[in-house]
């Protein structure tokens, strides 16, 4: 019988959606103001998923508090008030996008989690805009 758990964490982050091969005028059509050369923040939600079998002899499919130290010694640690493109070495390259935000964080979870665990991160840049990776 699989079953998820879900823990829910929050950091606080600025960015800039920009485009370096595309020119200004561009990047501001496209991105608008989230293009502000002098950034822009959210507070961001996380929501970690995991799926898996219930232990019958702890009876979690994984230990809570395992799982939030994972998330805030991998991600909102190293996110939380920080300039994503500037110091998050993921960003250097990569426009952080929710979309893109949301892989970055999966990927490092992936290394930290079992992978006898499903794992699925929702993001909400917004209250009202968020996404889910994988889909």
């Amino acid at each position: 019988m699989k079953i998820k758990v879900c823990r829910k964490e929050h950091f606080n982050a600025a960015h800039r959606l920009h485009n370096p091969a595309w020119d200004e005028t561009t990047n501001q059509k496209v991105f608008g103001k989230c293009n502000n050369p002098y950034f822009h923040g959210h507070n961001y939600e996380l929501i970690v998923e995991v799926v898996g079998e219930i232990n019958p002899e702890t009876g979690y499919v994984m230990d809570m508090k395992e799982l939030s130290d994972i998330i805030k010694t991998h991600v909102t640690e190293r996110f939380d008030h920080k300039n994503l493109n500037l110091e998050i070495d993921e960003f250097r390259n990569l426009n952080p996008t929710a979309e893109n935000i949301a892989v970055v964080i999966w990927n490092i979870l992936r290394k930290q989690i079992n992978s006898q665990y499903e794992l699925k991160i929702k993001l909400y840049e917004t209250e009202r805009n968020f996404v889910e990776y994988p889909a």
